[in-house]
């Protein structure tokens, strides 16, 4: 068996047989599938930062609807591509109690994770102008998006936000969106990877211009009411999750609920387009679509011919959950917590042992503590620091696939480390920062 730290001989041997290339441009996927082999082979467990996988229990109100409803047989019978009504219902009430905002029940769908719910916007709003080029994404962001871009031949362009905030991001925002080119603006909020949160005049400035110039924003909600510095967990109640739709009827958002239910597993999530948009008509459609309306093509073209909608089980599982947070029985931002109390205690670590954070300030203020987080040490690019810490038994994944000017930097996930490794974590990092001195 071979301990901590692994053995350079072994870890070159490994990485070599892989498919990486660079591990600084390694894919997330790629990344895991090595530390896998690494595990195997040192037979320690890794600490995993990689994979921005729940690290809690599925919502058992969930599970228990998902159960009924398959002992109901509805595994035998297709679902509505436009999503069951109960889920629809819940959906609206919910952007309504959490959101506030008024959205029919109609144009909030189901998708197959917000992996598809991503694809779904770009195959239909990307293609609503033919002289327009594609998305901007406000950066860093999940590089999988840009991948989805790429498999439909959609050109896009991008920014790393963090010297824009406040004021300075309608100016760099303009820069983009004078050249004609832009047809959607993609984001998350809070971010993956920094977890910067956008505060409400950049999301004014955001809607706003995309008036202005009439482009679509997709705001990507994955981790819905997960910076914790607020309590967004009250229906009908102001603080309100922060959002675009404030500001402008040109959006669709993304919720998920693999993070805020734990319920990743059985890849189901909910887009929600603006009442506005979904019947908005474009000639541009027709080029791939039977109708010239956004909604009819987003459903009877793109979902329809990506996979005829989503699991039915899984939709009455989410009908579920969604139905017991809108009735207050279950406080979904409590119950994720845990991940912003580990993300105080490993940044503690890291920083002890000669660690910075990265994008350590959201505006003015310290970065909020939740599912991810920053990192770099002195005197190491991304590659070498991803190749020291999977040596000393630590997996995570560099910035630049987020799309980051900080070359040196990477992202560590706070979700699948428990409380009880948290020793074993600082033992390898006491271990890293012998072998690695800062000179």
């Amino acid at each position: 068996m071979v301990a901590i730290p692994i053995d350079r001989e072994l870890f070159k041997k490994r990485l070599s047989e892989s498919s990486i290339n660079s591990l600084s441009t390694a894919s997330i996927r790629e990344i895991k599938k090595l530390a896998d082999i690494l595990e195997r082979d040192t037979g320690e467990k890794f600490i995993r930062m990689e994979m921005g996988i729940p690290g809690l229990p599925p919502l058992k109100e969930g599970v228990e609807a998902q159960i009924d409803a398959l002992k109901k047989g509805v595994a035998a019978i297709y679902p509505d591509i436009q999503g069951v009504p109960e889920l629809k219902r819940e959906i609206s009430r919910f952007v309504k109690l959490f959101l506030n905002i008024d959205v029919d029940a109609e144009h909030c769908v189901p998708t197959v994770g917000s992996m598809m719910g991503a694809f779904v916007c770009f195959m239909t709003i990307n293609r609503m102008w033919p002289d327009r080029e594609g998305t901007l994404f406000i950066d860093p962001g999940f590089p999988v998006q840009k991948q989805q871009c790429k498999v439909l031949g959609h050109d896009y362009m991008s920014f790393d936000v963090y010297n824009y905030r406040g004021k300075k991001l309608e100016a760099k925002l303009r820069e983009f969106l004078d050249t004609g080119k832009v047809s959607s603006i993609l984001y998350s909020n809070p971010n993956n990877p920094t977890w910067i949160t956008f505060t409400e005049e950049e999301l004014e400035i955001i809607g706003r211009l995309a008036n202005e110039y009439d482009v679509i924003v997709i705001e990507d909600l994955a981790y819905f009411g997960m910076d914790f510095r607020k309590d967004y967990s009250k229906p009908g109640e102001p603080p309100y999750q922060p959002t675009v739709a404030k500001y402008t009827d040109n959006y669709v958002l993304l919720i998920s609920s693999s993070k805020f239910f734990s319920y990743a597993g059985e890849r189901i999530a909910m887009i929600v387009v603006s009442d506005k948009l979904w019947d908005r008509r474009e000639k541009g459609l027709l080029r791939y679509y039977t109708s010239e309306k956004l909604g009819d093509a987003l459903i009877f073209g793109a979902v329809y011919s990506l996979s005829s909608g989503t699991s039915h089980s899984a939709q009455y599982a989410l009908a579920a959950m969604l139905k017991a947070a809108n009735d207050g029985r279950v406080n979904f931002v409590e119950y994720v917590k845990p991940y912003g109390e580990k993300a105080k205690i490993m940044k503690k670590l890291f920083t002890k042992y000669g660690f910075k954070i990265v994008y350590d300030k959201d505006l003015d203020k310290p970065i909020a503590d939740g599912f991810y987080f920053t990192l770099s040490y002195p005197g190491m690019d991304a590659e070498k620091l991803l190749e020291e810490l999977l040596i000393h038994g630590i997996s995570a994944i560099s910035l630049i696939i987020a799309g980051s000017e900080r070359k040196e930097g990477i992202r560590a996930c706070t979700s699948l480390i428990q409380m009880e490794e948290m020793p074993i974590l600082e033992e390898r990092l006491k271990i890293f920062a012998k072998d690695n001195p800062i000179t």
